[in-house]
């Protein structure tokens, strides 16, 4: 890298809480203000929907996998040091793996106690679905996950510096009045923010605070390694890709959204939980555009956060599927919601699913 100093900005949170949106916004962002940005997106696996997403925003993007940022710690040097000679950032925006916690520690003070001299680390943000972090809190109702996999939920906000309530627009002011007095109770060592990546709203306060801090030098974040390895392995994780053909051109949206639901009752048969469901539908047909399908859980409905034009003829599915349930079975439910697709033809390219391993970080700080 070149001896100029990069910021350096994190955005966490659990699955499913709305971070590639969140980091396409402040991409935009920082764009319109002049500077150059890089993305580094962060998976187990390969053959992410974060990667299209993000890449559709015409910025560079480099993609870290096999690990989350703390164990491909050389990894995110290397992806930063790529970006930087062919685009020079001004600022990298970094998305880690959502079961992925104890960031401070093994990412941000390691950046900035060993590589100072080449980035200045910003607050670290977590980003909250409503809906489950009322549930995680006790505030209402509804299917939730193990306490191992909660455990690890909490500590990420335990060790956040700014915790966002993002998705705002999908739930009522009384309703967030009420979550954001509980997270403040809860977690009084964190801003909070309420806004929605999606529309826009309440965005800037956020970004002010993002933009103008630094991380904190709080203590470090108490953790059972144990206890969060065994967490974060009870999240079974499918990435497919599939290429669909169909003789007449069908509702590429539509189709999304129906294999989403029936991905998701196969998951509710189970008797377990989604934490989230990605998937996109390129119809490579030279516009750029996708149909973006998203699911937060067994009890709520597919979100369509993008669409096609047009009806099409095929085009490269990708789903990307985490949930409190045995891979294998994952697998399972996902070919049969593929192969139930009707008059299009759907041919598997490549599926990988797997258990995360034990989290073994490459530095840890305290």
């Amino acid at each position: 890298m070149t001896g100029e100093v990069a910021r350096y900005i994190m955005i966490g949170g659990f699955l499913g809480a709305g971070k590639t949106t969140a980091v396409a916004r402040l991409a935009r962002h920082l764009s319109d203000q002049g500077q150059r940005v890089g993305l580094i997106c962060n998976d187990q696996s390969t053959g992410l929907v974060d990667t299209t997403l993000l890449r559709t925003t015409g910025l560079p993007v480099e993609e870290i996998t096999g690990g989350c940022f703390c164990c491909r710690f050389n990894s995110l040097l290397e992806a930063a040091e790529s970006l930087t000679k062919t685009s020079r950032p001004d600022v990298f925006l970094a998305e880690p793996v959502g079961s992925c916690t104890d960031l401070v520690a093994t990412v941000s003070y390691p950046l900035r106690r060993i590589y100072g001299d080449r980035f200045r680390v910003a607050p670290l943000s977590v980003l909250v679905d409503p809906g489950r972090a009322a549930r995680m809190l006790g505030l209402v109702e509804g299917r939730s996950f193990s306490e191992k996999v909660e455990y690890v939920y909490r500590k990420q906000l335990q060790e956040a510096d700014l915790i966002v309530v993002n998705k705002s627009d999908t739930r009522s002011p009384e309703f967030l009045d009420q979550l954001g007095s509980a997270l403040r109770e809860a977690h009084p060592q964190a801003r909070l923010f309420t806004c929605s990546a999606r529309d826009g709203t309440g965005v800037d306060d956020w970004f002010e605070a993002v933009l103008s801090g630094a991380d904190s030098p709080a203590s470090t974040l108490e953790i059972d390694y144990d206890l969060y390895a065994e967490g974060e392995a009870l999240l079974g994780w499918l990435n497919c890709t599939v290429q669909l053909e169909s003789p007449e051109p069908f509702d590429g949206n539509q189709t999304l959204v129906e294999l989403a639901g029936k991905v998701r009752d196969g998951v509710l048969r189970t008797g377990t939980d989604i934490a989230h469901l990605k998937m996109t539908l390129d119809s490579q047909d030279g516009t750029g555009s996708l149909s973006v399908v998203s699911l937060v859980g067994v009890d709520r409905e597919p979100d369509l956060r993008e669409s096609l034009l047009d009806r099409v003829d095929g085009g490269e599915l990708v789903i990307n599927l985490r949930a409190e349930a045995d891979p294998v079975v994952l697998e399972s439910i996902t070919r049969e919601a593929v192969a139930g697709l009707g008059p299009v033809r759907a041919r598997v390219e490549h599926l990988e699913q797997l258990r995360p391993g034990r989290p073994t970080p490459t530095h840890r700080m305290t």
